[in-house]
């Protein structure tokens, strides 16, 4: 679906877009503030360790600072490119929340233990925010949410450069968390099929009929 580029005041008069805004946002803090019990749950399950070739032939290294570097470098692009925007804004948000319903629902499918070699990724605003837990959280594993969370921008955004930015980012990120053996090949492998699904469901949400550009209020 492709959404009209219409102004904040434009989309604001229109009772639909008030609605779904504020019900997306109530649904991400919600979803926020369960997720550190939901995170120290996975942590504390014992999970199956699983062969991955890729990583056995890749020495682990720390990249973590790089790692957050283009990370934090990829939401701001994205983020001030949505703001502006208020539709792409709001199914962005819509998929960034789907993105995560699956992520926890696959997490709850498929436990796994760390990969052999991991070298912990350490993200100071995250770690303390989301994932609050006495012990650092090692198994939230299928499928990796840095690489998806940069997807999705990318898809978020209008084509140009800004896309084929944070695409390169989503690689780079991808190619990062496999080098610090943080994620196995098939966590990395497997977020751009959820991202797509999550992307597909927002624009169920958002609703065909709502942003047509011709629409009136």
């Amino acid at each position: 679906m492709t959404l009209p580029d219409l102004t904040w005041p434009a989309a604001w008069h229109r009772p639909a877009f008030r609605g779904q805004l504020g019900a997306v946002v109530v649904l991400l803090l919600l979803l926020t503030s369960q997720l550190p019990r939901y995170f120290a749950w996975v942590q504390a399950r014992p999970g199956r360790t699983l062969p991955d070739p890729l990583l056995a032939a890749l020495p682990a290294h720390d990249v973590s600072g790089l790692t957050f570097a283009v990370i934090y470098l990829g939401i701001g692009l994205g983020v001030t490119v949505l703001l502006p925007r208020p539709l792409r804004l709001l199914r962005a948000l819509w998929a960034y929340l789907g993105l995560h319903l699956l992520r926890c629902l696959t997490l709850y499918l498929l436990p796994l233990e760390p990969p052999p070699g991991l070298v912990l990724l350490r993200d100071p605003l995250v770690d303390q925010l989301i994932y609050a837990a006495p012990a650092p959280i090692t198994k939230d594993l299928f499928f990796s949410g840095h690489t998806a969370t940069l997807l999705l921008l990318a898809l978020a955004v209008p084509v140009g450069w800004r896309r084929w930015g944070l695409l390169a980012g989503t690689v780079a990120i991808g190619t990062l968390v496999l080098v610090q053996h943080a994620h196995y090949t098939y966590d990395v492998l497997a977020a751009p099929l959820f991202v797509g699904l999550a992307w597909w469901l927002s624009g169920a949400a958002v609703g065909r009929t709502l942003f047509r550009a011709k629409a009136q209020p």
